[in-house]
């Protein structure tokens, strides 16, 4: 059995408009987003983890196996919320990015028969542009070997025990974490890499949404 928790709870702070609530294909990206699990045969529940205001301007239809929570302050707070949602009968849960609109059902699907595997699966890309470290300034320091670096995507997919005892390390440790491959990183435990099949970009500015929109027409 496979829950979703979908963390939007964030402000958009980098947009300077709310980025999930902004027009897309007809509806919004946040719509976009939980359409796509919605229709996915793998998830039986998705916990919607986002301000009750951003909810009531969605324009969704709640169903029966879709429960909004409030968020917290930090990514990590929002998703510790969400996984204290989660139904009883899960057994692994899939954690992705509100802002995330494209993913596709296949790419849900193949994430998840990875994490059946292994316990632990996220979608990725490996790095392909040269890549520069730079100071505050935007002054270039030094050059990073691309080799074995990779973006990292969502939707994350885990074992719900293993998940919820690296959040528990979190909270422990008092750490802030951007993703939940950090989260296990903390105990020791790897996450398997599966290549993204599809065009799954997080929209964090307008030039992300111009192109998103581009590739739904």
């Amino acid at each position: 059995m496979l829950s979703a928790i979908i963390v939007a709870a964030g402000s958009s702070r980098r947009m300077g408009f709310d980025k999930l609530l902004a027009p897309l294909g007809g509806s919004c990206v946040l719509a976009q987003t939980i359409q796509c699990f919605q229709e996915s045969p793998e998830i039986s529940e998705i916990i919607l983890v986002c301000p009750s205001e951003r909810f009531a301007e969605l324009g969704v239809t709640a169903s029966c196996n879709m429960v909004r929570v409030d968020g917290g302050a930090e990514r990590h707070d929002s998703v510790k919320a969400g996984l204290q949602a989660l139904s009883v009968d899960s057994k692994y849960v899939a954690i992705h990015d509100g802002a995330r609109p494209l993913v596709s059902k296949a790419a849900i699907a193949l994430c998840y028969e990875t994490a059946q595997q292994t316990q632990a699966a996220t979608l990725a890309r490996p790095a392909t542009e040269t890549i520069k470290r730079a100071t505050d300034e935007q002054l270039v320091t030094e050059s990073l070997d691309r080799e074995n670096l990779w973006f990292m995507e969502t939707p994350q997919i885990f074992e719900i025990g293993l998940i919820k005892e690296a959040y528990r390390e979190v909270e422990a440790r008092n750490e802030l974490v951007t993703d939940e491959v950090s989260a296990l990183q903390l105990l020791g435990q790897a996450t398997t890499l599966v290549t993204s099949p599809c065009f799954n970009p997080k929209i964090t500015y307008p030039a992300d949404l111009e192109l998103a929109q581009k590739f739904i027409s």
